[in-house]
């Protein structure tokens, strides 16, 4: 079923929203029932051996780092919802444990004023829009119906995490790397819009009017091209930071709009393997917010681009089973590319439909 315009007005019903089992198929209609074809015994293996890979470099204190970034909560969110896109979830999995380790690391890392982020962190809100995110999945994924006292807390760290990203919009409707509102890009708006809808999913509650301000930013940054620049005052189109704009429209609830069918007819013509050959500036990056915004719009979009794109991101695999990455390191590759892997098998509320 799909959601309408604006988040809905009934939160997702938590416990039970891990979604339609991971059978090897795919939807001819976009929607969350399965056809063949979407995985296979191919993807299966790269999907293991990537997760073998995330679980052997995890340090101590449940944390994953990101090269030069050093300890980071992007990275050790995105690590944790990259097993949780298998099915692995603190107490449950072969891998629940390290689920449970970085959800530690998170939690230990949330500081009063809502902020998540390690010490030291640059431009943090990247961070804190990545970190939300996986606290809203694990909320209402497993927690939400509990009375624990780490549910307690997941929820109350979760609430301040929300409230920040609210507070921190500027006047064009976006947000920047730093927690004040004073500027605004598409890469990081489409993490914090991510994070409010995953929080709103699982029953926090969240601003309408915030959603509303930021679906009207991305459409400033929309070019003529269909594609989306990076900041409101000009710039060429790309993308990587098309596939984020389009996402941005479809997780703050809309599904049907021109500002869509342009964004999407770009990404048919640049987002390709075939097109993309060659240009690794924010690779990883680029194909999580694409197989995202692909996946959301179903249909011959989805059925056109997958196939390529599964069979570049597993041929790309190292022998070790990572996937580097040159800005932030193998770390955050891996993560990247079994989420955009897993992306089918349906776990994630986010990536529901």
């Amino acid at each position: 079923m799909r959601r309408g315009v604006g988040f809905p007005v009934l939160a997702l019903a938590c416990a039970g929203a891990v979604a339609v089992s991971a059978s090897h198929a795919i939807a001819q209609d976009g929607g969350d029932r399965p056809l063949s074809a979407e995985l296979t015994p191919e993807l299966d293996a790269a999907v293991a051996k990537g997760l073998a890979y995330l679980a052997s470099t995890q340090d101590e204190d449940g944390s994953w780092d990101g090269g030069r970034f050093g300890k980071n909560v992007a990275i050790t969110a995105l690590g944790c919802l990259a097993f949780m896109a298998d099915g692995n979830l603190p107490g449950r999995g072969a891998y629940g444990e390290r689920v449970d380790r970085g959800l530690d690391f998170i939690l230990e890392n949330c500081t009063e004023s809502g902020l998540i982020a390690a010490e030291g962190a640059h431009g943090p809100m990247y961070g804190h829009g990545f970190a939300t995110l996986f606290l809203g999945e694990i909320y209402g994924m497993t927690l939400g119906t509990s009375d624990s006292a780490r549910s307690v807390r997941v929820h109350e760290s979760l609430v301040r995490a929300v409230r920040l990203i609210e507070r921190t919009q500027n006047e064009e409707g976006g947000w920047r790397y730093n927690p004040v509102p004073y500027d605004a890009d598409v890469s990081v708006t489409i993490c914090q819009v991510m994070a409010l809808r995953s929080a709103r999913d699982a029953g926090i509650e969240v601003d309408k009017s915030v959603i509303d301000r930021a679906v009207q930013y991305a459409r400033r940054c929309q070019n003529p091209d269909g594609g989306f620049r990076y900041q409101v005052d000009g710039g060429s189109s790309a993308w990587p930071r098309s596939a984020a704009g389009v996402a941005t429209l479809y997780y703050a609830g809309i599904y049907e709009d021109q500002t869509i069918n342009a964004g999407l007819s770009y990404l048919d013509r640049t987002a390709s393997p075939e097109a993309t050959r060659g240009s690794r500036a924010h690779y990883a990056y680029g194909q999580y917010y694409t197989a995202q915004a692909f996946f959301l719009a179903g249909g011959e979009h989805w059925a056109r681009w997958w196939p390529a794109a599964r069979a570049e991101i597993i041929g790309d695999q190292l022998d070790n089973g990572a996937w580097d990455d040159r800005t932030a390191g193998p770390n955050y590759g891996t993560s990247m590319m079994l989420i955009c892997l897993q992306m089918p098998k349906r776990y994630l509320p986010i990536y529901q439909k």
